[in-house]
């Protein structure tokens, strides 16, 4: 095979291998490998094929490439990202929480194609906590999850933690990198069997925070109280969260409080 013909090879090649490369993937080196698989490298295949053209006896002004010479792209695909928030939709304060989910997610999705970045929606009130919208990277989805929320009702923070640890669980298997967003006062009166009382769902829920904790799951809680809440904080500190009491909670600053989480 000659030169030329290499670089044929590795046009066509390219072509063929665009199934097996994402738009964001790296090149990271090069292999031996098969050329009808991978895309070619050609400037290492020909490194590797001049090293024997005396032996080759090539005429002056070719290039012998053997197929022992030839050299693969190795390419790896960049570990994608999901911020999930984990919404306290009860109580009165329950728009204002959503709204400064909606604008921090609707910030991190307006360059999710470039980043890779996914978001997804957990929300808790009453007894229950429901994951509105998977991992995603539409907008459109993001949005319709947001508006159509109910609020009211209690506040099962131990079993909302429980989930968030669950779901940063099945996000991590899959090889992405996970951040979790709470947005809560860290005031919680719902125990995990659905019963009342507020010493209790307490206690569940600061168990729960330093299970969350233990798992190193990168994560952001957002005091969503008037003022500065001392809970909240105890809370973010068992979870290993950092912690943003209002009213530095906009959507920029989560924003930029999540790039930092996410590295």
């Amino acid at each position: 095979m000659t030169a030329a013909g290499v670089a044929r090879r590795g046009r066509s090649a390219g072509k063929a291998g665009q199934a097996d490369r994402g738009v964001h993937d790296r090149r990271i080196g090069s292999r031996s490998g098969d050329p009808r698989r991978f895309p070619i490298a050609i400037l290492e295949t020909v490194r590797a094929a001049v090293t024997f053209q005396r032996l080759r006896q090539a005429p002056a002004g070719r290039l012998i490439v053997r197929k022992s010479d030839l050299q693969v792209q190795r390419r790896v695909q960049p570990r994608g990202s999901t911020t999930l928030f984990v919404a306290h939709a009860s109580g009165s304060a329950a728009l204002n929480r959503l709204a400064e989910a909606k604008g921090a997610v609707e910030l991190l999705l307006a360059g999710s194609y470039v980043r890779r970045e996914q978001v997804a929606l957990l929300v808790f009130r009453g007894k229950t906590v429901g994951l509105m919208l998977p991992p995603s990277r539409s907008l459109i989805r993001a949005t319709l999850a947001l508006a159509s929320l109910p609020g009211g009702g209690g506040t099962p923070l131990a079993l909302a933690l429980d989930r968030a640890a669950e779901v940063a669980r099945q996000v991590r298997r899959t090889g992405a990198d996970v951040a979790v967003v709470m947005l809560t006062d860290g005031r919680a009166n719902v125990a995990r069997e659905g019963t009342g009382g507020r010493p209790r769902a307490e206690a569940e829920a600061m168990a729960s925070a330093r299970a969350y904790g233990l798992e190193a799951h990168r994560a952001v809680l957002i005091d969503t109280s008037p003022r500065p809440n001392p809970v909240a904080g105890e809370l973010a500190a068992a979870m290993g969260a950092r912690w943003i009491p209002r009213p530095n909670a906009r959507a920029e600053t989560i924003h930029d409080a999540v790039a930092v989480a996410v590295g």
